[in-house]
């Protein structure tokens, strides 16, 4: 459950299959992610070829992938990065109707820009990778791209299907980002985390190289059922009270 608002792809009431795997990397998880969709696609649909909404779509396996920062620069035009100077991201989010708030950092302003400009426009099955750290306090540092980390988020016609990254085991990190995180839920980000100390216990125990994975089971159903709505493919999706022709009593 989510305590956020309705939509045709939002449901306070959702399912979600969650899987994580030791000694894996977010590379593994989204071979897993295609391989997956592309066999639920053939043992229910007979072909991995679909229509939804009325438009082809192509679930087979392998999925492009390309990083937030290169698919954002294709969609608008211009190249942007994590490192691009934070006034320019400020004023390119201004042109394209985000009002950026006065705490965002570049990662921020990136971020919003992509899911403005870019993500409802991917329609092709497409791995969105390399997120900035500043919007991924869980994800493992990026092994060759300073400021980034290891995750990607699946999009399908353009909406997010499933979101996955390679772990952040290291404790001193984690904790540094969850100060980082109640820092900006302080000054006003209801969106930032709040400092988690049993699982900074754990993970001073010891967690080996991990992956995890969350795929939108509701989502995914509405894929293959090619229908338009959430509530189409949720057992009990929220209702306005009934009332009586009569009125309340």
């Amino acid at each position: 459950f989510r305590n956020e608002g309705i939509s045709t792809r939002h449901n306070p009431e959702f399912t979600m299959l969650e899987c994580y795997e030791a000694y894996a990397d977010y590379h593994t998880h989204m071979e897993l992610t295609e391989q997956l969709v592309a066999h639920l696609a053939e043992t229910l649909c007979g072909t991995t070829s679909l229509s939804y909404a009325g438009r082809p779509l192509d679930l087979s396996a392998p999925w492009r992938r390309g990083s937030l920062a290169e698919l954002t620069s294709e969609r608008i035009g211009e190249e942007v990065s994590i490192h691009s100077a934070p006034e320019r991201l400020r004023n390119l989010c201004s042109d394209h109707g985000v009002a950026p708030a006065p705490g965002w950092g570049p990662g921020k302003l990136l971020l919003e820009l992509y899911e403005k400009t870019t993500e409802c426009e991917l329609w092709e099955p497409t791995f969105v990778t390399d997120y900035p750290e500043e919007v991924s306090p869980l994800s493992r540092r990026h092994r060759s791209e300073p400021g980034l980390v290891e995750r990607f988020e699946g999009i399908v016609v353009g909406r997010e299907l499933c979101n996955g990254f390679s772990e952040l085991t290291d404790p001193v990190i984690q904790r540094e980002r969850f100060t980082e995180q109640l820092e900006r839920r302080n000054a006003g980000d209801d969106e930032a985390m709040v400092v988690d100390h049993d699982y900074l216990r754990a993970l001073e125990y010891g967690l080996p190289p991990t992956v995890g994975l969350g795929i939108g089971i509701d989502r995914l159903a509405m894929l293959l059922a090619d229908v338009g709505s959430i509530r189409d493919v949720v057992l009990f999706p929220t209702l306005r009270p009934e009332q009586s022709d009569h009125g309340a009593d």
